[in-house]
């Protein structure tokens, strides 16, 4: 792991949160203290955590490492792709117009929606019977 200084950005989706740290050379990418496309394995997970640092034009520019918990894959790496993008904007302030044009830092506000008392599930009801 990379030691020294670094910018933090934080990244939240859905019940999954990730604390990403952006260190200045290298060019590697770490999730969970495992390459990127070990952890995810999916390329389409790969390329979605990856896109910040493709919008701004950085891939060998900066060493990443990110620590990730609760939630789903794909939640995970919205997560990671969020904290990624806010700690490229602590480390350079004018990457912010390439970042929002990309659309990767507004925050996907969308929770699961909680269990109600006498339904199955969120909304799901018993099926009404007529006789």
């Amino acid at each position: 792991m990379a030691t020294g200084k670094f910018y933090e950005g934080v990244g939240r989706r859905k019940s999954a949160i990730a604390r990403v740290r952006l260190f200045s050379g290298g060019g590697g990418f770490t999730v969970n203290e495992k390459p990127a496309a070990e952890y995810f394995g999916l390329p389409s997970l790969v390329g979605q955590i990856l896109s910040p640092l493709k919008a701004t034009q950085n891939e060998e520019r900066f060493t990443v490492s990110a620590r990730v918990k609760g939630g789903g894959p794909v939640g995970q790496s919205d997560a990671v792709s969020l904290g990624l993008a806010r700690a490229l904007l602590a480390a350079d302030a004018t990457f912010k117009g390439a970042l929002r044009k990309a659309g990767l830092l507004t925050r996907d506000p969308r929770e699961k929606e909680r269990k109600k008392p006498g339904l199955k599930r969120a909304r799901k009801a018993k099926q009404y019977t007529k006789r």
